[in-house]
């Protein structure tokens, strides 16, 4: 039986997960995950871009697709969930995404592809019922993977492969979060290798919050202002000057840019940092 290719978004990325991680999943499905490793100093923000990007990323192929699998293991940073936040999973078109219950990781794709739900799922429910009806574990096995802290090597694996082979999964569903509204602060969520500074909202949004058809935005570390407009395309910014595009990412997302340097660097940005605020 062939077996859906899988890409799996992780912060748990020191080589020795990635490799347990990258074993586990290849004895599972037969073939050798992508493993994206996500270390920088927001996570949460990187794998919510990185996801729906993903998931746009089957689109506009001009016919069918073949079926993935993408796994999410971002938990949340509150410390609410006494052994980690559930495992919930959903399906886009044929592509099935297993992720961490994650508020902020899976609310962009209510907005933006229209996802409503997903189904939540206890750890040692589904292993009791795995156990007792297709997967050939003992009752000390359940435990063993039910009271680890590591489940996105061991559960959410398992997870993805009964899903795909169409078992009677328990699990219950829950509505998808709505992300924050246009008056919360932009934020970057990625900063890509040429130091292009992705944000968290198309670009006219950024311009229409603020009110204004050009930012004045704050250089760091010299606190010199940058006067950044509005522009469709990166070749369309003056070369060494900074502007605000219409970008590669989510559904028209904006990216700070500077045409042949870094925004980053101009603006002492990382991800996660909130968008400079216009200085009046």
């Amino acid at each position: 039986m062939t077996h859906p290719p899988v890409v799996s978004l992780t912060d748990c990325a020191d080589a020795n997960a990635v490799a347990r991680q990258s074993t586990r999943i290849a004895a599972l499905f037969g073939a050798v995950p992508s493993i994206l490793p996500l270390t920088g100093p927001d996570p949460e923000g990187v794998a919510a871009l990185t996801l729906l990007d993903l998931l746009r990323a089957t689109e506009l192929v001009g016919g069918p697709t073949q079926p993935t699998v993408v796994l999410v293991n971002i938990a949340p940073r509150d410390g609410h969930w006494p052994n980690g936040v559930p495992f919930c999973w959903f399906r886009h078109g044929e592509h099935l995404v297993v992720s961490t219950l994650n508020p902020r990781v899976l609310a962009p794709l209510r907005t933006w592809l229209g996802v409503q739900q997903v189904q939540v799922t206890d750890v040692r429910e589904v292993l009791e019922a795995a156990a007792g009806q297709w997967a050939e574990l003992t009752a000390d096995q359940v435990d063993e993977i039910a009271r680890t802290q590591f489940r996105s090597l061991w559960y959410a694996p398992l997870l993805a492969r009964w899903l795909v082979d169409g078992r009677p999964v328990p699990s219950r569903p829950e509505p998808v979060p709505v992300a924050a509204d246009e008056s919360e602060p932009v934020r970057v969520a990625v900063v890509d290798n040429f130091g292009n500074c992705k944000l968290d909202r198309p670009a006219a949004a950024v311009f229409r919050r603020a009110g204004t058809d050009a930012l004045q935005l704050r250089r760091r570390p010299d606190g010199g202002t940058v006067a950044v407009r509005g522009f469709d395309r990166l070749p369309d910014v003056p070369r060494g000057q900074a502007g605000i595009t219409t970008g590669s990412s989510g559904v028209g997302f904006a990216e700070l840019v500077v045409r042949g340097g870094s925004a980053a660097e101009l603006f002492g940005l990382r991800e996660g940092d909130l968008l400079p605020q216009p200085v009046c």
